[in-house]
């Protein structure tokens, strides 16, 4: 059966992501191939290949494309590593990590949420993507460590735990600020000698990250306001 989808997403790719300078041919791919209307709500499918984010409950969005495709690109995978993501969320980003590593391991603190992502990646076939509930900011020491790390929500700082649970050379990505209403992406890449490598990659805007090592709760702080 044709994807009557498949036009909206090469042209989604086109003038919403290559346009933009994201260049990896993995990524790109990925983005060509996931159905994001699979993973919006039944109303919201004919806005699926939109340059923006929506809406998909619980006071929760699934990212733009731009913005998925930038933080997979981040990620500086070359295919089968062993990945973590924290906040599912729709499962849409879960997805476009799956096509290019070996494995995806997906934390998402809102049990709803997490269950409806499980049902669709399941329904789509995604066998290499392991959804859990559980608090991100801890990550999941279980499958520890991992090649790569990517937060889709915004925190004060980059946890610990989650520096922690990478191997050596492994890269992280999540965006960083102390006003939650906008920050700054970064890259860390964990050293072998057990110094860190920081980098800012773009301004960008994302919900709190909620946890032990993130914000106390969903309430927009402040620059300089408390956890």
């Amino acid at each position: 059966m044709s994807d009557p989808y498949a036009a909206q997403r090469d042209e989604m790719v086109d003038r919403q992501i290559a346009a933009r300078g994201v260049s990896d041919a993995r990524v790109l791919a990925a983005m060509r191939k996931v159905a994001r209307h699979e993973f919006v709500p039944d109303h919201l499918k004919p806005d699926a290949y939109g340059d923006g984010p929506l809406p998909i409950g619980e006071g929760q969005t699934i990212s733009q494309p731009y913005i998925v495709a930038l933080m997979t690109e981040a990620l500086l995978l070359q295919g089968g590593e062993h990945v973590l993501e924290i906040g599912t969320g729709s499962g849409y980003a879960a997805a476009v990590l799956a096509e290019i590593a070996a494995d995806v391991v997906t934390i998402e603190r809102i049990a709803p949420l997490a269950a409806q992502a499980r049902t669709v990646l399941q329904r789509l076939g995604y066998a290499n993507v392991k959804v859990e509930v559980g608090d991100g900011t801890l990550g999941w020491p279980a499958a520890a460590p991992y090649d790569a790390i990517v937060v889709t929500a915004g925190g004060p700082f980059v946890p610990p735990t989650l520096r922690n649970q990478l191997k050596p050379g492994g890269r992280l990505v999540m965006p960083v600020g102390r006003d939650s209403w906008a920050q700054s992406l970064v890259r860390v890449t964990r050293g072998s000698d057990g110094e860190d490598r920081q980098e800012e990659l773009s301004l960008v805007s994302f919900v709190p990250l909620i946890g032990a090592e993130g914000w106390k709760d969903a309430s927009r702080r402040e620059a300089g306001g408390s956890r």
